[in-house]
């Protein structure tokens, strides 16, 4: 096929070659460039086999080209997605491996506590874990501030030990 031969098939097809993409695609340049893209095939094929219906080879390879595009977007859609999605997998990796952390943290504390004499244990939770002051929690149960004190610091001496042991014999 000559260039001559090329050149009135792409002033009489491509205009509704061109609308058929763009139904198709909906995207006015990917329209534009495979209906290119179609032509410049067909101008390939001038040295291979004779083509017997040249409309329907041109709307075939667009069709096909339209095709292999939206598998390309597909695919790099996926590969990009798959890349937010590891990262996402990795950050929420790490904020799991921080909340069995500290739920690992809050066991041990708890069993701590639970080793302490009832009144103690009382102190250190009104003070520590629910925030009033000596003098409050003095009030509240009805003792001096000293006794809150040295309860308090006995309390606090062993949830340290129970927490260290732990953290240095896993």
């Amino acid at each position: 096929m000559s260039d001559l031969d090329i050149k009135g098939l792409f002033q009489k097809h491509a205009k509704d070659l061109q609308g058929f993409l763009l139904r198709k695609s909906r995207d006015p340049q990917l329209a534009a460039d495979l209906t290119q893209e179609s032509f410049l095939r067909l101008a390939e094929q001038k040295h291979g086999e004779r083509i017997e219906n040249v409309p329907a080879y041109l709307y075939r390879t667009a069709q096909n080209l339209l095709i292999n595009h939206h598998r390309q977007q597909r695919c790099h859609k996926t590969d990009l997605a798959s890349d937010e999605q590891l990262a996402e997998v990795e950050s929420n990796d790490r904020a799991l491996e921080d909340v069995v952390a500290a739920r690992q943290r809050v066991e041990r504390l708890q069993r701590a506590m639970d080793e302490l004499p009832p009144r103690t244990r009382e102190i250190f939770r009104l003070n520590r874990i629910e925030g009033l002051t000596y003098t409050q929690v003095a009030r509240m149960l009805e003792v001096s501030d000293s006794t809150v004190q040295k309860h308090l610091a006995m309390a606090l001496a062993h949830v340290m030990e129970r927490l260290l042991d732990v953290d240095e014999h896993p």
